[in-house]
């Protein structure tokens, strides 16, 4: 797995590197099968009456997006919880992810099996491309992600997995972007164009 540290307003040094390579090893273990890269952010506020330290981990697990993010007033305690905080969404992904995996298996193997090829020389089409670099403003941060069209259920599931408010996807059933939310009053919200 690769395991990649960044530091925001805080020198990463080598204890502090060594003590995060090895909880995100320890969180991820029982998952190396699915997990192949680690991107941590860790950071200090530079606001001296909020004395917030965070650890921000983002796991890429065949595809999927798993990511988890802790504040505490120290960062060891940061690194501790967003540890097991991940180690719980792997749980949560690996358990979902065979659930889904034994239903379709059972309903239509060779149906599965051709499903799985396309996405794969999608994938390879989509990443073969050559596109040219170009820098964004100082302001906006520009991310690009592969838009496999899923259904709304899988697009909750997904949501709950990235520890954001929202989710954008591409609906399965009209091809269409639309934008999956936690409503602040309990359950959630699809925004679609008419």
């Amino acid at each position: 797995m690769k395991i990649l540290i960044h530091g925001k307003n805080l020198e990463v040094t080598g204890a502090l590197k060594e003590y995060t390579e090895a909880k995100i090893e320890k969180a991820t273990h029982h998952y190396k099968d699915i997990v192949k890269e680690a991107d941590i952010h860790l950071s200090i506020e530079k606001n001296p009456r909020v004395s917030h330290q965070k650890a921000e981990v983002t796991i890429f697990a065949n595809g999927t997006i798993i990511r988890a993010e802790e504040k505490t007033e120290n960062l060891y305690s940061s690194i501790d919880l967003v540890s097991n905080k991940l180690c719980r969404k792997l749980r949560k992904y690996k358990e979902r992810h065979n659930k889904t995996l034994h239903k379709n298996l059972v309903k239509n193997k060779h149906s599965y099996s051709n499903a799985n090829e396309e996405k794969d020389s999608i994938g390879k089409d989509i990443f073969n491309g050559e596109r040219e670099a170009i820098l964004p403003e100082p302001s906006i941060k520009n991310k690009y992600f592969e838009m496999v069209p899923i259904s709304q259920e899988q697009a909750r599931k997904q949501l709950d997995l990235i520890d954001h408010d929202f989710y954008v996807f591409r609906n399965k059933k009209n091809n269409e972007l639309q934008v999956i939310y936690r409503r602040n009053h309990g359950g959630y919200g699809l925004i679609q164009s008419k």
